[in-house]
């Protein structure tokens, strides 16, 4: 079931459910996770708090997960950026974080990466998974910017993919629990280590930057 925003997984269909960080183009790195949980895409499934893409380096491989059957994603900032820029509009920023790959392309292997990005487009801003034993776990990049979850209620999708608010007052020691679900899951903000705050966790562990890449099972 799809909302503009929203997108609901069953997670019983499945074996085992995993999350990983922000990638950010380190394909090399996610593969070695995937191996050492020894991952089988026929039967499992691995969700991606967003931005794929830009920075490190491997972009179209990492975008090419998103055709994958074993491979859901919510839209992230970086997801953002490209979609604008190739359609036009505000390039500059992409290539001030981390696009400049795209344009170092080129024919056909800018035709397959710009499908990719236009692809991401249809990306959720908020995946709602629930497991098998019952637990529901909500999946956005940035922040849910309301402080009681519910699954399809209208909200700013740009504050979902950029806004730092809730983990700046985490770190600052003020937190509280996000009503509506057992478990949320967010990247964008990079942390030295994964962090839990109440039922918030921050998994973006700097891949990209030198840090590592976190990988969690759900289920």
């Amino acid at each position: 079931m799809t909302s503009a925003l929203y997108q609901r997984i069953d997670g019983s269909v499945y074996r085992h459910i995993y999350i990983v960080g922000d990638l950010h183009g380190c394909l090399s790195l996610l593969e070695e996770q995937l191996a050492r949980v020894a991952f089988d895409p026929h039967r499992d499934l691995l969700l991606s708090v967003g931005d794929v893409a830009d920075r490190g380096p491997d972009s179209v491989g990492c975008l090419r997960l998103l055709n994958e059957p074993w491979f859901s994603c919510v839209r992230g900032n970086h997801e953002q950026m490209a979609i604008d820029a190739v359609n036009e509009e505000n390039i500059p920023r992409w290539l001030r974080n981390g696009g400049d790959w795209f344009y170092a392309l080129e024919g056909e292997q800018q035709e397959e990466a710009k499908s990719l990005i236009l692809q991401a487009d249809k990306l959720p801003h908020v995946l709602e998974l629930t497991t098998r034993e019952g637990k529901l776990i909500v999946v956005a990049h940035a922040n849910y910017i309301s402080d009681d979850y519910v699954f399809g209620k209208p909200l700013d999708g740009y504050e979902i993919i950029w806004n730092r608010d809730r983990v700046n007052f985490a770190l600052a020691g003020r937190y509280k629990p996000i009503s509506g679900a057992d478990e949320f899951y967010f990247g964008h903000t990079p942390v030295e280590s994964a962090m839990q705050f109440a039922n918030q966790f921050y998994i973006d562990t700097g891949a990209v930057f030198d840090g590592y890449l976190t990988l969690r099972q759900l289920q």
